[in-house]
């Protein structure tokens, strides 16, 4: 097989890293879903086991978005098509991954009054219907946002170097040179990347013990992660792609590690 796109050694190892991400994206999706979730039926655990197979989701439609569909042998304007399906399913199952950590976040910041043993994080005294109505909100923005990223045109979302590739006759709506919609979609990351990690680190100094720990490892999980991702844009804009197929997925591995510890602080420390 010829391969177009595809180079030696940056994407074979960018692509190796995160099929092992993904790999560990399953087996986290699989212990918080059994091993916590089962035994405790604590919707919080839930929002742990699915956000990691929405993140497992996204991760994979990017891999073939990346690695996979520039390869595929049909024309150039059904291999355009097929790279925006991928960014749009991938991009949808990312939003779908911030609404699990708006989850997590909502739980520990409005917990349910049947939980009289985390009464550390209650930090805001409201009625139980005012609780269910802000989880509902954080949870619904992010979801929003997902549904948005399906629903948008090509021309806000396009790259204009797959148009330029693919002869894709489209006006592109760019600022900075960068897609419209690919730019709000940024910004609205970096938002979040900002409030749920911050969060967190709130939370740990509103708290003691463990508890203090296991949030202050989330939210610097979290950011790490979170940094990996923008990381990783920015060196494809800059065309640096020894750093692309290596800094961003060894720091989201970093970042898994963390949350791991973070969530198992009890039985570590």
């Amino acid at each position: 097989m010829i391969f177009n796109n595809f180079t030696f050694p940056f994407d074979a190892i960018e692509m190796g890293l995160y099929f092992v991400i993904v790999g560990y994206y399953f087996l986290l999706f699989a212990f918080f879903l059994t091993m916590r979730f089962r035994t405790s039926k604590k919707i919080y655990w839930l929002f742990f086991s699915l956000l990691f197979l929405c993140l497992a989701a996204g991760r994979v439609f990017f891999i073939g978005y990346y690695f996979f569909i520039p390869e595929v042998n049909v024309s150039k304007a059904e291999i355009a098509r097929s790279l925006m399906l991928f960014y749009r399913i991938a991009t949808f199952f990312s939003w779908l991954a911030i609404a699990c950590f708006m989850g997590i976040l909502g739980i520990l910041l409005f917990p349910p009054e049947a939980e009289p043993d985390e009464k550390s994080s209650k930090l805001i005294q409201l009625t139980p219907q005012m609780k269910t109505i802000l989880r509902i909100i954080l949870i619904a923005i992010p979801i929003f946002v997902g549904i948005l990223a399906l629903l948008l045109p090509d021309s806000l979302l396009m790259d204009p170097d797959i148009a330029k590739e693919y002869n894709i006759n489209i006006s592109i709506h760019t600022i900075w040179g960068y897609p419209t919609g690919r730019f709000i979609l940024l910004v609205l990351v970096i938002i979040f990347v900002f409030v749920i990690p911050f969060l967190f680190i709130y939370l740990a100094i509103k708290t003691y013990g463990v508890l203090r720990k296991s949030y202050l490892l989330n939210g610097i999980g979290i950011l790490i992660y979170y940094i990996g991702r923008i990381l990783q844009g920015a060196f494809e804009v800059l065309k640096w792609h020894h750093f692309e197929a290596t800094v961003p997925p060894l720091l989201i591995l970093c970042a898994l590690l963390l949350l791991v510890i973070a969530n198992n602080y009890e039985q570590l420390r």
